[in-house]
């Protein structure tokens, strides 16, 4: 790698020369010289072949909840996404104020894609399940208020959808936004399952797409709820999100790894595509990162405690527990192996998040029990109107 990270002519440099192979493979199919012009592949023409042609009305959901100040910057993003056929959802779960109701009322009355959902219900789960039933489109995408999406990222998710016909659940490529301390890097080297892929993959359950003796329950294998899109009817039929799992709830999490499963062993296929492409900014505090580390514990173990209680999943989990304990008793080696060069661990990340593995079932259970009390809410959708793209 080039030892200054802000020289871009160097960082061309290297990427053709460790992935010149498929860039002249692409130009080739599209037309195009193999050989890049002053260093630097061409634009991509009318004739690419990963070019995606809108059609299907895509439902744009972000959750948030007092952060109106961090939402204004992803809805910049967002409205300048180039998808024809989008509508954004924003739900406000629970808020304290309304700030974010005259935030996305303000944008509305100049981009009126934009639409505000109040779920008084707290819990991520809620509402994501929200958007859910206000949704309108054939495909719903789903992002958060810390992130900030490519203005080609709806394109990437519908590309993830055309992959095979049996694709219900499309998930992105989620980068770091920075790295500027440890507690960034500590992050960015924990997460990089999701955030270093670059290569379109497609999973499902048959014996040729098992990857490692834990699949289908390893964390992070899929992709993450910062970036994934869904078939609404796949979805409601799926019962939405489980809403005693993910933040907002005592387990803190887990609720994406859920529903990947559920996906899966419904029969549908799972599309990680690299295009859909999204930039996460990271805790940049030693507070915030062991408070983010102890909901990954929790929302993990909280996640297979569910598959243990439930008789369909229990025998194949029970025989995969001792792998998956080995892949925990090496987390501090691989997240040290990966961490950018000059940065520490910060001290105690490990132990917080371990703390989180013993804790995440009994909050599991007491997640269970209130969302009980709470209620199912129903993910009927609405019937969409003309015009949508649809």
């Amino acid at each position: 790698m080039p030892t200054d990270p802000h020289d871009g002519s160097a960082l061309v440099a290297v990427a053709w020369e460790q992935l010149h192979e498929p860039i002249q493979a692409h130009l080739r199919a599209e037309g195009q010289a193999a050989t890049p012009v002053g260093g630097r592949p061409p634009s991509a023409t009318d004739r690419c072949p990963e070019q995606v042609e809108p059609a299907e009305l895509v439902s744009v959901v972000v959750c948030t909840r007092n952060r109106a100040d961090m939402l204004a910057a992803c809805l910049e993003r967002l409205a300048a996404v180039t998808y024809p056929a989008v509508e954004f959802l924003i739900v406000d779960n629970a808020p304290d104020d309304a700030s974010t109701r005259r935030l996305v009322e303000s944008i509305q009355r100049d981009d009126p894609r934009f639409r505000y959902e109040c779920e008084p219900r707290p819990g991520l789960s809620c509402a994501r399940n929200k958007g859910l039933s206000a949704a309108r489109g054939t495909y719903l995408a789903y992002t958060d208020d810390d992130v900030s999406v490519d203005p080609y990222w709806v394109h990437g998710i519908v590309k993830g959808f055309r992959r095979r016909p049996d694709v219900r659940c499309v998930t992105g490529l989620v980068c770091t936004a920075s790295i500027t301390n440890d507690a960034e890097s500590y992050f960015d080297a924990r997460t990089s399952s999701w955030s270093s892929r670059c290569a379109p993959q497609l999973f499902d359950m048959s014996p040729a797409s098992r990857r490692g003796v834990l699949y289908p329950y390893s964390a992070g294998i899929f992709g993450t709820g910062a970036s994934f899109g869904f078939i609404r009817e796949s979805l409601i039929e799926l019962g939405g999100f489980d809403e005693a799992l993910g933040a907002g709830t005592r387990t803190r999490g887990g609720e994406d790894l859920d529903v990947f499963v559920r996906v899966l062993r419904s029969g549908g296929a799972i599309a990680y595509e690299p295009s859909a492409l999204v930039w996460h900014h990271h805790r940049a505090d030693l507070a915030s990162l062991a408070r983010q580390m102890y909901g990954y514990g929790t929302g993990l173990t909280a996640f297979l405690t569910k598959l243990l209680t439930q008789r369909s999943t229990l025998p194949g989990v029970l025989g995969r527990l001792p792998a998956g304990a080995v892949k925990l008793g090496r987390i501090r080696l691989d997240t040290n192996r990966r961490l950018s060069p000059g940065a520490a661990a910060p001290p105690g990340m490990l132990r917080r998040e371990f703390a989180g593995f013993v804790a995440g079932p009994l909050l599991y259970a007491q997640a269970r029990r209130r969302a009980r009390g709470n209620g199912p809410r129903s993910a009927s959708p609405p019937t969409p109107p003309r015009g949508t793209g649809r």
